[in-house]
């Protein structure tokens, strides 16, 4: 079957790493799992790294790319595909499984014609949603959902400031936070990205590092390096920064004093759970939300995503199709 995949690990020219072409037929280990009829699959910053050789071995290359999916399922269902492997008896956060592991690592992704996915990852596509909205829900807008109404501790009314508009997960904060009743605040580098965020529905944006009118409630961080700094000089006292990545870099991230002084509370949130992805549908589906998408590719096109991806140049998601 064709498939896009990483051929080896490259962190010095990720792209060269990248190919399209035949891969094996998926096989499932038991009849727990089944095989999936890919329609779309959404892009993300995780597939860049897997092709830089981070979290995975050497030895485990070539490997399908892809951790979120939309497709048919042995019964002609339409399907949303998890992308967090868990065992079927855990029910909260998937990553505290000791035994989770993520499609395009533990198994072969989903940037393919068919993908072998355990049965209890699946959860029906609502009608409304086009594959290709389906296929970017599992990855950004499930992750950016748990930050905001999970871990955030936010009230309606309260400010938000979500950094680094423009991404995937950021475009769904955006959406999310308006819709849930929050003052929304973004920051960026670029003059048509925070112009951009504000036609999604943010209040204002500014430019990344300048300092904020007021303190806010929360920060949404996902940058990581470029913006620490900036983040715990704009939450107010007592409140809340919930961190998703680092895209720009993990360290060095210090200021331990302004943490403890203002008794700041860092919290990591990664994906989410299956009650909430289903809690995120229905909150979709009253407020008419729908995942932005910058760009539908042909899996063919595939290198022209990937490009677009690593050179920021993308507002919403990144989606590819058969």
């Amino acid at each position: 079957m064709h498939a896009v995949y990483a051929r080896h690990p490259s962190s010095s020219d990720p792209l060269g790493a990248l190919c399209f072409g035949d891969q094996p037929e998926p096989s499932p280990p038991d009849e727990s799992w089944t095989v999936i009829a890919v329609k779309a699959a959404g892009l993300n910053h995780h597939d860049l790294w897997t092709l830089r050789g981070a979290g995975l071995n050497a030895d485990r290359y070539p490997m399908i790319l892809g951790g979120e999916a939309c497709g048919t399922d042995d019964e002609g269902n339409d399907v949303i595909v998890g992308s967090i492997i868990s065992s079927p008896q855990w029910s909260h956060e998937p990553v505290r499984d000791p035994a989770h592991t993520l499609l395009s690592e533990g198994a072969p992704g989903t940037f393919a014609e068919r993908v072998a996915v355990p049965r209890h990852v699946l959860v029906p596509k609502p009608p409304e949603f086009t594959h290709g909205e389906a296929s970017c829900v599992t990855g950004t807008w499930l992750t950016a959902y748990r930050m905001l109404f999970t871990k955030s501790g936010l009230a309606p009314g309260d400010t938000v400031l979500i950094q680094g508009a423009g991404g995937g997960v950021s475009t769904a904060l955006i959406r999310l936070a308006r819709a849930g009743g929050f003052r929304v605040w973004v920051t960026s580098r670029s003059e048509a990205k925070r112009a951009a965020a504000e036609r999604l529905g943010a209040h204002a944006a500014f430019p990344c590092g300048r300092p904020l009118p007021e303190p806010v409630d929360a920060v949404m961080e996902s940058v990581g390096r470029a913006t620490w700094t900036h983040t715990l000089r704009s939450v107010r006292p007592g409140g809340t920064i919930v961190v998703t990545g680092a895209t720009s870099g993990a360290d060095p991230i210090a200021h331990l004093n302004r943490i403890f002084w203002n008794e700041l509370k860092v919290i990591g949130s990664t994906a989410g759970t299956l009650d909430e992805l289903g809690r995120l549908l229905s909150f979709m589906g009253l407020h008419g939300l729908r995942p932005d998408i910058a760009d539908q590719l042909p899996f063919a096109d595939a290198h022209k995503g990937f490009e677009r991806l690593l050179s920021g140049d993308v507002v919403g998601k990144i989606v590819f199709s058969w």
